[in-house]
């Protein structure tokens, strides 16, 4: 399948050309005939999938550019509410399509000025939600996507997310797009979608054959020097680096800087000004690293991403593929590096059994061996390097003092004292060391399994009843919603 299949409009299909597109991702193959033909969906993948262009693509291709809003796509953070609206912009330029950021923090005049012209707008629900309860705005879309519905679950947007769509009146199309499904996710779906149709894409294709995947076992002390001694081994052109926590990132986006690599952080904290400022520096090469949480580096694509470090494992394999999702886009080869201790090697094995790839075990590089990759490079640098008019007249002026093998020598200690190597010379566990701790994460979970086996069945037997009733009440609950809210919905 390529996407002249879909017949889409001749613009649309100029924009996909042009933005180098050449066969829909499995998302977009199961998601856009669903879209086109009018029905509502569910569809479960993981960002980096392509989802964008899953819902983008055909809603586009329905707009009728009447001069109202025509579509609604609801996300959870302004970074991605920025992503989502740029990359819609670029696949409907053809069409003179205008669009609408819409987030906190923003000016109001501002928004209400470029929603007034737009007919897709894409935005935070605090904004949103704020905009039509206070009568702002008075729109009825065609089409209401949410995109990372469980993300924006985690975050606290439910009941907002409820309360917009009982303030947009009308029939509609609904989009749901979300990595995971829990229970929320399912009941929201069933109050605001349609007798929808749903898509999953599977894990295994979800994961990037592209992105090679090892990972380091250190103690806690050494985790820092880890990382630097990993990043002066692999010379990342551009990387990010995921930490758990905004006091993390400040503190080892600090640490990066004062040992003198390009590294800034970005989390939810900082102002909507600085963020912008570091994705765009990011974007454009004037940062090599970016040292981010999970939330502020949602739905953030660059494609040049060549190297993704996780300073700690996250707690789940979905934000896990979230991560390394950054890196080997579109057709590069890309490297995702975990550090981890003894104390979290389950947790990365539940993780590599979940995502269903393989991460393969390394060492900490020595500091010799830093040496000799990093004289490598120098050298083939000053193979390919050109001569220019400026060197020789430098050389001819160092002549009249030195010896030429004296100016070689001076120069070349020049460069090389720039690759200065810090920490201890060995960093991390042994291969043996490694082979212990995964033996005995192993045999403990597999001991946890079997006791957590005995006690549910016993738990099973007691709450038994209890259960069936708290069912038969939720039941009921759900068939009033239900009812209730399809006096919204498209019939």
């Amino acid at each position: 399948m390529n996407f002249s299949d879909f017949n889409f409009k001749k613009e649309i299909f100029k924009a996909i050309e042009d933005a180098g597109f050449k066969e829909p991702s499995p998302v977009q193959k199961e998601a856009i005939p669903l879209v086109l033909e009018g029905k509502d969906l569910v569809a479960q993948a993981h960002t980096g999938t392509g989802k964008t262009a899953a819902f983008g693509l055909p809603i586009l291709n329905m707009l009728e550019l009447n001069g109202t809003v025509e579509a609604v796509v609801i996300v959870p953070t302004r970074e991605l509410a920025m992503q989502v609206s740029d990359e819609i912009f670029k696949f409907g330029k053809n069409l003179r399509l205008s669009t609408a950021t819409v987030y906190g923090g923003s000016s109001y005049q501002r928004q209400l000025k470029f929603i007034a012209k737009s007919s897709v707008i894409v935005a935070t629900p605090g904004r949103l939600l704020d905009l039509l309860s206070s009568g702002k705005i008075n729109i009825s879309p065609k089409y209401m996507v949410l995109d990372e519905a469980d993300e924006m679950l985690d975050m606290g947007f439910l009941e907002d997310i409820k309360e917009i769509f009982s303030l947009i009146e009308g029939t509609r199309q609904t989009l749901m797009f979300s990595a995971t499904m829990p229970h929320q996710i399912k009941e929201l779906a069933k109050t605001i979608l349609y007798r929808p149709e749903f898509v999953s894409i599977t894990k295994r294709e979800t994961t990037n054959e592209n992105i090679k995947q090892n990972f380091y076992v250190v103690d806690e002390w050494e985790r820092t020097d880890a990382l630097i001694r990993l990043l002066d081994y692999k010379n990342p052109t551009k990387s990010i680096i995921f930490c758990r926590t905004k006091k993390e990132v400040d503190e080892l986006s600090t640490k990066l800087s004062s040992k003198g690599y390009s590294a800034k952080g970005l989390h939810g904290d900082m102002e909507q000004r600085q963020r912008e400022e570091v994705i765009k520096a990011f974007k454009r090469s004037a940062l090599d690293t970016l040292v981010a949480t999970d939330v502020a580096a949602r739905g953030l694509d660059v494609s040049d991403v060549s190297h993704v470090f996780n300073y700690h494992i996250p707690y789940d394999s979905e934000s896990y593929v979230h991560r390394i999702g950054r890196t080997g886009r579109a057709g590069k080869v890309g490297m995702a590096i975990s550090i981890v201790t003894p104390a979290e090697f389950k947790s990365l094995q539940k993780i590599q059994k979940d995502v269903g790839s393989s991460l393969e075990s390394k060492i900490i590089p020595t500091i010799k061996d830093v040496q000799v990759k990093k004289r490598s490079s120098l050298l083939e640098t000053l193979k390919n390097q050109k001569i220019n008019d400026i060197a020789r007249e430098l050389i001819d002026e160092l002549k009249t003092e030195f010896v030429d093998e004296d100016i070689a020598l001076k120069l070349a200690s020049m460069m090389y004292s720039e690759n200065d190597i810090d920490g201890s010379d060995r960093i991390g566990k042994t291969p043996n060391e490694i082979s212990r701790i995964a033996e005995r994460a192993k045999n403990e979970r597999s001991s946890n399994g079997r006791n957590r086996g005995r006690n549910n069945r016993g738990r099973g037997r007691n709450n038994r009843n209890s259960n069936n009733y708290g069912a038969s009440r939720d039941g009921g609950n759900k068939d009033r919603n239900r009812n209730k809210s399809r006096n919204n919905r498209r019939r």
